[in-house]
């Protein structure tokens, strides 16, 4: 039986130590690979969606401009962190619009649900890109900026009620959301 080995030389704990400390991303690093998966046809499944969903109304509506400016200035960031706050909050925004209960009777059921879906499975994919304490972090970011698209939003829903729900007005917001999902591509490349 052979004796007890020795104990391995201090050197290779340093360097077990410096390997270990290498492969491990800093706390604050932000890594959102299981996004990356999804986005390559996220934006277009969900313009399909979009499309299928919601039919132009039956009747021709007259030309409707909501007074409604989205803050360009947040597609304009290199942060891909800020890129992924910024595409969270416009998907938590289109969701909680389109999930409306006074959606038009023509847009189709089936459809609306599947967009839905896909809205919460890519919110679910962008909230676990973001450590637990992530309304801190979320804090922390470009407030002003993120105010103006709570601002943008309240804007079409004024809109809507302003316009009674009607079938054009909802045209109007699913062109709104169109451009939304155009703003979510942009960004999501930004954050490849």
């Amino acid at each position: 039986m052979p004796g007890p080995s020795a104990p391995p030389p201090p050197a290779i704990y340093s360097a077990l130590l410096a390997l270990l400390l290498l492969l491990t991303p800093p706390a604050n690093a932000f890594s959102c690979s299981p996004l990356r998966l999804h986005d390559s046809t996220f934006t277009w499944d969900s313009l399909q969606l979009l499309r299928d969903m919601a039919p132009s109304p039956t009747q021709p509506c007259p030309q409707q401009h909501a007074p409604c400016s989205f803050p360009d200035t947040l597609l304009d960031t290199n942060d891909t962190q800020q890129a992924a706050h910024t595409a969270l909050h416009l998907l938590q925004h289109l969701f909680d619009t389109l999930s409306s209960p006074s959606t038009p009777a023509h847009w189709l059921h089936t459809a609306r649900h599947d967009l839905l879906n896909q809205l919460q499975h890519h919110i679910h994919h962008l909230e676990r890109c973001f450590p637990a304490d992530a309304t801190r972090l979320h804090r922390r970011g470009p407030r002003n900026l993120h105010l103006s698209i709570n601002k943008y939003f309240g804007c079409i829903q004024h809109f809507l009620q302003n316009h009674t729900y009607s079938p054009c007005a909802w045209d109007h917001v699913r062109l709104e959301a169109h451009a939304c999902f155009q703003r979510i591509h942009r960004l999501t490349r930004t954050m490849r």
